[in-house]
């Protein structure tokens, strides 16, 4: 981009320091560094961003884009500033962005935060550093290698003499940024890979932190929605007269819910509390138009998935090698199964909700979301919204696992704030968020696996049938082609072994129902089939598990690191008398995970004793952080596997709430987690998901080894084994 404004015109009349680069919209991010004065041309994605300001007080803001829903990216993208900034994390003051393009993409997302913005976070940083140490070797007539930053200071060497940074911000505001600024070595880190207390913790612990319901206004109503049994459902007609007789109800109407395939329809009742808004709901009648809804079973698309299972699928062709169906044919040890796991409800701890202002020709919006640009986007677009005229304030997020980046129920208030001019607060029930998704696909794996003549595996089909949440949220057609989403942590680039002939193939199978990204999307499913089939070979060669395992590895040095290292760690050779260990691993947005989990007999089930995971996620940034969202995927992902799942009859969600679609308690969770955290200098790669998909199947594994039964359907009921 090119343009003839200088800095200084830009941030004319304000003594701030902001810098800034172009990032993009999903995945790795380019380096490139932009004058600031760019901003007004810079198109969506390849965005230069304004993260670091500084005022002639000393006030240090850093900007955070990324919603922390949890996993610390309110700490960790400042820290990236800060670190080549030289400024401790208790002289900043933290923000949010607000969906502005001029931030790029703020979204959160396949446990892409720090990967994406690893570099140019840094970079900004470190330009700032260099811009306000040559302001300073400005003003004392020195050079700049005689310069250097330190606790928000620059210091002159000879002379130990000092400028503090809101000293600098006049001249240094006058300076071009540099293109290529000088980054640290991570061996001199002050901050990085350090285990720092995350500041918002505090505040979640007292009550103080704001999350998205939370959000209060002068003179705010409050809405609930009535939505249709069978989710597509359309109002026929209503009778809202009872529910306007409940003291407080301002308004009974028409909404509608946008989703990116379909517009169910419901009604809402509005009320100036949330206790009579509730109550009203309850009054109301209404007649639903289901016509052409299809009245959907769990039972029978089970059914239709076994029998696409059975049919040939559409070939991955990048992602297979070899003459599979040959080697097959011709091996003398050889073994088919078929896996299953369920639809899941996302069920965060804090269901949806979103507070919206509507003023003429602007809105505002306070939200739990999981992508600010995104909600901006939608919005501006359905509505009719300039952009610029749609401001979001992210708020903390109670848990989202994916589901907070549907902005379905952003939509709903909007609708609704538009039709009664106050501003509105839309709280969807715990209800509401179990029995009207989006939901996590169900999914089948055919698996068929052959043996050569040393009993090492020689060829693997993986053959995965279900719906694509692509189909859904982006109108894609996959019924000839593979769903190219769903091969993650199974493909050659997810899945480490190295077999000489393999297939890798999908089906896909239409569920009248909305699906969405739940966490791991595609790998929470292929990671159970993929690591409880491996285990199925070795047990048909008469080879140890983990030994099978290494043998597979060799071109695949860090993942044979951490499944070495998990063997030591788990005393995986040392199992005591009446126990057994499973293992599994996995390989996810860089992120390289083994786990190992210990189980006992128990009546007629079994109890898990001990769990032991092992990561290679690269170079951390805070590795308290890394061991917090391993253990909580671990107690997430053990809850997939042994609660409910989320089943349909006649179109309807057959759960209702945590009681019959339960998560894993704190007394159910009483046996030790151990996360061991491989050092590296690698390349940071994601971390609040890749702990989920391997710990189904090392538990499963585990009961293998123990009772000889083989579990292939998730959910299961682990008390009760028959």
């Amino acid at each position: 981009m090119k343009t003839n404004n200088s800095r200084r015109d830009f941030i004319k009349a304000s003594s701030l320091l902001a810098i800034g680069f172009s990032l993009p919209s999903w995945g790795g991010a380019k380096s490139e560094i932009h004058k600031l004065s760019d901003i007004s041309n810079a198109a969506l994605g390849l965005e230069l961003s304004p993260y670091v300001v500084i005022d002639d007080l000393g006030k240090i803001i850093l900007y955070n884009a990324k919603p922390d829903v949890g996993q610390g990216t309110w700490q960790a993208i400042p820290m990236l500033l800060a670190e080549e900034l030289e400024v401790s994390m208790e002289q900043i003051e933290i923000r949010m962005t607000d969906g502005t393009a001029k931030y790029g993409a703020q979204n959160i997302g396949g446990s892409n935060s720090i990967r994406s913005r690893w570099k140019p976070m840094r970079q900004a940083g470190a330009a700032a550093k260099e811009m306000l140490i040559k302001a300073a070797s400005n003003k004392w007539q020195v050079p700049v290698n005689e310069c250097f930053a330190k606790e928000a200071k620059v210091y002159h060497k000879p002379t130990n003499k000092s400028l503090s940074y809101a000293e600098l911000i006049a001249e240094a505001s006058k300076l071009e940024v540099p293109k290529n600024p000088t980054l640290k070595d991570p061996k001199d880190f002050k901050l990085l890979g350090k285990s720092l207390p995350r500041p918002e913790i505090p505040s979640k612990t007292n009550g103080k932190a704001a999350f998205g319901i939370d959000a209060t206004l002068p003179n705010m109503l409050y809405a609930t929605i009535e939505m249709p049994p069978a989710i597509y459902g359309k109002v026929g007609s209503f009778d809202g007269s009872e529910a306007m007789k409940v003291k407080g109800v301002k308004y009974v109407l028409k909404t509608e819910r946008k989703l990116a395939h379909a517009i169910p329809e419901a009604v809402a009742v509005v009320a100036d509390n949330y206790w009579a808004a509730l109550k009203g709901r309850k009054a109301l009648k209404i007649n639903w138009n289901e016509e052409g809804v299809e009245k959907f079973s769990s039972d029978t698309y089970f059914e239709k998935l076994r029998e696409l299972g059975k049919q040939d699928g559409n070939v991955y062709a990048d992602n297979s090698k070899g003459d599979f169906a040959k080697t097959y044919a011709e091996s003398t040890k050889k073994l088919e199964s078929v896996y299953e796991t369920s639809h899941m409800a996302h069920s965060p701890i804090e269901p949806v909700s979103a507070t919206v202002w509507v003023q003429g020709e602007k809105v505002e919006i306070w939200a739990s979301v999981q992508s600010i640009d995104g909600v901006v986007k939608q919005v501006s677009e359905y509505f009719k919204f300039k952009p610029e005229n749609v401001k979001v304030n992210a708020m903390f997020l109670g848990g989202a696992f994916g589901r907070k980046s549907n902005a379905d129920f952003v939509m709903e208030a909007v609708h609704i704030a538009k039709q009664v001019n106050q501003p509105v607060k839309l709280i969807w029930t715990r209800e509401d968020d179990i029995k009207q998704g989006p939901f996590r696909p169900a999914m089948l794996s055919a698996m068929q696996g052959s043996l050569d003549e040393n009993n090492a595996l020689s060829g693997l089909n993986h053959k995965q049938v279900g719906d694509a949440i692509l189909r859904q949220a982006a109108k894609m057609d996959f019924k000839t082609k593979p769903d190219f989403v769903n091969i993650e942590s199974v493909g050659f680039k997810g899945s480490p072994y190295n077999i000489p002939n393999r297939r890798n193939s999908s089906n896909l199978a239409e569920a009248p129902v909305p699906i969405h990204w739940w966490r791991a999307p595609s790998a929470c499913h292929n990671v159970f089939p993929q690591e409880s089939f491996i285990d199925e070979m070795a047990n048909l060669a008469g080879a140890d598990p983990m030994e099978f395992r290494v043998k597979m590895l060799e071109k695949e040095p860090r993942m044979l690191k951490v499944l070495q290292e998990l063997g030591v760690k788990s005393d995986y050779k040392n199992v005591k008398s009446g126990q057994a260990v499973g293992i599994s691993m996995a390989q996810l947005y860089g992120t390289f995970i083994a786990q190992a989990v210990t189980v006992s007999k128990r009546g007629n089930g079994v109890k898990i004793e001990k769990v032991v995971s092992v990561v290679d996620c690269g170079l951390t940034i805070n590795p308290d952080n890394v061991k917090a969202q391993t253990q909580g995927n671990i107690v997430m992902g053990i809850s997939t596997a042994i609660k409910n799942g989320i089943t349909f009859v006649d179109g309807k969600v057959q759960q209702n709430n945590f009681h019959d679609y339960q998560m894993l308690r704190m007394s159910e969770a009483n046996f030790p987690i151990e996360v061991h955290v491989i050092e590296s200098l690698e390349n940071p790669g994601g971390i609040g998901e890749a702990g989920l998909p391997p710990i189904a199947p090392a538990l499963t594994n585990a009961i293998f080894r123990l009772t000889g039964k083989r579990i292939k359907v998730l959910p299961f009921d682990m008390d009760n084994l028959g």
